[in-house]
């Protein structure tokens, strides 16, 4: 089974756990995507690219949040009329610029662009479609470092849970019970939280 959007690899799992055979590796594998899309839940964000086109009501006209964009190659089109229709491309720089501007230096996403040039978003009081259209590729430029080891981590927790009954690690003469909430996997994950995430 091939790995869909992970945050990390077989291999740097293997190695955490010093595993040389592949007997688990479905399991593995399974418990990577598992713990990927865990890590998009907690984070109220996803960090693999996608590229697709979306729409946006504008609430401010000289500025537009976004969700993650990896890349500045995109087309802006708006609907200036109310019809539905996006019959205006805007060009960049001369019309919009994208912020923070300094993303590619933090190798963080795009999270709004702002109008520029006397350019406007269309705001509509009541719209009957979305007033800007937006064709980017979403997510992170790339996967941090912290967000992979968290994977790893986190990976490994539902990995050993398939030999924890009901939550609880069985030895001779004790018993562990597993935590909701690895502190490790929160820590690595907190700054990359979007405020409001459940």
């Amino acid at each position: 089974m091939a790995i869909t959007n992970g945050y990390c690899t077989l291999a740097e799992v293997k190695a955490a756990m010093r595993l040389t055979d592949s007997v688990d590796d479905t399991l593995i594998e399974n418990s990577i995507e598992g713990a990927s899309r865990r890590i998009d839940g907690y984070c109220g964000r996803f960090f693999y690219q996608t590229a697709k086109t979306v729409s946006y009501y504008a609430n401010n006209s000289y500025r537009l949040q976004t969700g993650d964009i990896a890349s500045s190659t995109l087309t802006l089109k708006t609907d200036n009329d109310g019809a539905g229709t996006y019959a205006t491309t805007w060009t960049a720089v001369t019309d919009y610029t994208l912020e923070p501007l300094d993303n590619a230096l933090q190798g963080r996403p795009i999270r709004a662009i702002a109008a520029t040039g006397g350019k406007t978003f269309p705001l509509w009081t009541a719209p009957s479609a979305p007033s800007v259209q937006l064709t980017a590729t979403f997510g992170w430029p790339a996967i941090p470092d912290d967000v992979r080891e968290a994977c790893v981590l986190l990976t490994m927790r539902q990995f050993a849970r398939y030999n924890a009954a009901l939550g609880v690690l069985g030895f001779a003469d004790m018993a562990i019970t597993v935590r909701a909430v690895d502190p490790d996997v929160r820590d690595l994950l907190t700054p990359y939280r979007i405020l409001g995430a459940i």
